[in-house]
């Protein structure tokens, strides 16, 4: 199994970089809007310039969305780690045994003292308080991320739209250079064929001003041509910037969706860890506590949690999960179908020989 590097540490450099290109990323955006505006320098200079600082943000997010994947395969570990802690109480030491001989009660009171005098209950609580604040800092991305897909791809649009009018306006200047150099063709063919040297001499000055018309609006059509250039080859540096956001919000969907799962079978494992009925234990557990995981803390209250249904969906977000980041995807476990927490396992003092009658 694959080990991931501490979570604090990891939160932090993910936080830093988050804010670091933050700042790109509006800059980036705000390039595609104020695209047509910078005509005082070389369009090569600027294309250089910006793709540079684009195919850096993208992939200095690329790098985030790896180092978020990374801190919810942590908390993932963790969780595991903290469950197999758990079975290791499941069973009965030879103290508590033996004090079953004489008393049952006092072997299951002995029992449910050593189990929640152990640090398990504290564990889970802080992975409860590392997903919160993971899942506000995905939370975090995914909003802005959308705020600047929705802003860039319309920025983007117009200028695809632009570039298509420059391409119909290319083509209806063509159509008319041809019409203009025909006819100045056709003046041309007839001067000193028909008509007196005046009339020739009026047929010229017509010819020229066909040639010179059609001068004018080649000149503008070369203009057009640049900068129907210039923006196709924006518009594919553009285009790009665009499907990575719109990538990113996607990773974040799906690393939202496995990281609440997530927490939902940490919430399971409390409740079978911990008599929720007893002062003080449940209201450890509270949606103003955990603001950015309040939709699993508030079934946790209601009691809506059921182990065996999160285990089909924790499947399902794990293949999607893995899919997205195949960093993590891991082999099938050997045997496949057993709950994640075995809640309907009989209790130990069904199956302890002394026992029974």
């Amino acid at each position: 199994m694959r080990k991931p590097p501490p979570f604090d540490s990891q939160y932090e450099a993910a936080g830093s970089l988050a804010e670091r290109i933050a700042a790109e990323g509006a800059y980036c955006v705000a390039a595609i809007g104020t695209f047509s505006g910078d005509e005082t320098r070389s369009a090569d200079k600027v294309f250089l310039e910006q793709n540079t600082r684009f195919q850096a943000y993208i992939a200095d997010a690329a790098a985030l969305d790896a180092q978020l994947a990374e801190l919810v395969f942590c908390l993932d570990r963790l969780t595991a780690e903290v469950s197999a802690d758990l079975d290791s109480f499941r069973g009965l030491t030879l103290r508590e045994k033996m004090a079953g001989w004489v008393s049952r009660q006092r072997m299951w009171r002995m029992y449910t003292e050593r189990v929640r005098e152990a640090p398990v209950i504290e564990r889970l609580l802080d992975l409860l308080t590392k997903s919160d604040a993971l899942a506000g800092l995905i939370a975090a991305q995914r909003a802005a991320l959308t705020e600047r897909h929705k802003a860039a791809e319309l920025s983007l649009v117009d200028i695809v739209e632009q570039r298509r009018r420059l391409v119909v306006s290319i083509d209806i200047a063509r159509l008319k250079m041809k019409e203009l150099n025909a006819k100045a063709l056709t003046t041309q063919g007839r001067i000193g064929v028909y008509g007196n040297r005046a009339h020739w001499e009026q047929m010229e000055a017509e010819r020229r001003a066909l040639k010179a018309e059609a001068e004018r609006i080649s000149a503008g059509e070369h203009e057009m041509r640049d900068d129907s250039q210039r923006r196709e080859r924006f518009i594919g540096l553009f285009q790009a910037f665009v499907d990575s956001l719109n990538g990113r919000i996607a990773a974040c969907n799906v690393l939202l969706r496995k990281l609440l799962i997530d927490v939902e079978e940490r919430l399971i494992i409390y409740q079978a860890q911990v008599d929720t009925d007893r002062p003080g234990m449940k209201v450890r557990i509270k949606p103003e506590l955990f603001p950015y995981i309040v939709v699993p803390i508030r079934l946790f209250e209601k009691g809506m949690l059921v182990a065996q249904d999160l285990e089909r969906r924790k499947n399902r977000a794990n293949l999607e999960f893995a899919r997205r980041f195949p960093t993590y995807a891991e082999p099938p476990p050997e045997t496949s179908g057993a709950p994640l927490i075995d809640t309907a396992r009989r209790s130990f003092r069904f199956s302890l020989p002394f026992l029974r009658s």
